[in-house]
């Protein structure tokens, strides 16, 4: 009780010093605010920092276990590559030298065989040596040939020369030009000459000329006619051909050769194998007029001459209602038939299937 009398007898100084104090805290909130918040920022910096390094700590170790990660992947991706590469061209060369080997044994053996390739050149070297030797031989028989032609020719030319030299032969009294007396021998066209025979030229014979006749302009002219050959000119057919064209029988024309009604005739021929060969005599035209006005004739199996046939019309079959008593009943099925007579026309006829 007495301590609230004294505190009763205080009040006015506690709120005096509640309103000092409160205006001081009012006047030092502002700094102490901007402490408190450069206090909060340099701390929340320092953590966000800490936390960013932190993170960034965290990432380079994720980024280095990744990309590791991806390296030795692709690493290991290009050594297999490799090593299969490696295996396929190691596969490939071994492959190829089997294919060589397997070719070339196949190649000697069937296609190309070594002995027989062998024997054929022996064979062909030797007939090469016997077609060179016997070409050369030809060659050797044509030169001789040849030479002998020349020879001949030039035999023939100086025969033909000493014929016309052969008054310059000598004799007893005049020794002549090829003989001369200085020589201890005569000279080749000398013995030539006394073998030969001399060569004769014969004169066409004159003939006699009236004195009073002048010579004919054509005489006088200086041209020449041209020489009269034994062989008649041009590209005339042999003489075969010409006989064969003569005794060729006679070749009638298209006109000649056939009669005036031979189109009539052919006309005729035809009519009568398209009446011999048709089946029908009038042809079925189901959509032309040429039917509306023929009269209906009755079919054999639809007429008679007593009566009609009731059968495909009445009824399909007999039936016997007492044998048919406690039976299961029948499903009749009507169905229409359709016929066709000779000429062509349709009829239908009204039917049932039990």
């Amino acid at each position: 009780m007495a301590r609230l009398v004294k505190l009763n007898t205080r009040v006015d100084h506690i709120k005096e010093q509640f309103f000092i104090r409160n205006r001081i805290a009012e006047e030092n909130r502002q700094r102490e605010n901007a402490a408190a918040i450069q206090i909060q920022r340099w701390f929340r910096g320092c953590q966000v920092r800490a936390y960013l390094s932190h993170l960034h700590r965290k990432a380079t170790v994720i980024q280095k276990t990744w990309r590791g990660f991806t390296a030795r992947k692709h690493f290991r991706q290009r050594v297999k590559t490799a090593y299969f590469l490696m295996k396929m061209n190691f596969y490939n060369e071994m492959a190829v030298k089997i294919q060589q080997r397997w070719r070339g044994y196949y190649i000697r053996k069937y296609v190309h065989n070594y002995y027989a390739r062998k024997m054929y050149l022996e064979a062909l070297a030797k007939k090469n040596e016997q077609i060179r030797s016997e070409l050369e031989e030809l060659a050797e028989h044509q030169r001789r040939e040849r030479a002998r032609a020349a020879m001949e020719k030039e035999e023939q030319e100086k025969s033909a020369q000493a014929q016309r030299l052969h008054f310059l032969l000598s004799t007893k009294q005049c020794p002549g030009v090829f003989n001369s007396p200085f020589r201890p021998e005569p000279d080749e066209m000398e013995l030539r000459l006394r073998r030969v025979k001399p060569l004769r030229v014969r004169s066409p014979p004159k003939q006699a000329r009236p004195s009073n006749q002048q010579p004919s302009a054509a005489l006088l002219s200086p041209e020449k006619l041209p020489p009269i050959h034994k062989t008649p000119q041009g590209p005339f057919r042999p003489a075969v051909e010409v006989w064969w064209q003569r005794q060729r029988p006679l070749e009638p024309s298209l006109r000649t050769a056939t009669s005036i009604t031979a189109l009539e005739e052919a006309r005729e021929e035809l009519r009568r194998h398209e009446w011999r060969t048709r089946l029908i005599d009038q042809p079925f035209l189901p959509f032309t007029n040429a039917q509306q006005n023929r009269r209906y004739e009755a079919l054999l199996h639809t007429a008679s001459p007593y009566q009609q046939s009731e059968y495909g019309t009445k009824h399909f079959r007999e039936e016997e209602r007492g044998k048919l008593q406690g039976k299961k009943p029948f499903k009749t099925v009507f169905t229409t038939c359709h016929v066709f007579d000779k000429f062509g026309r349709l009829y239908s006829s009204a039917g049932k299937i039990v």
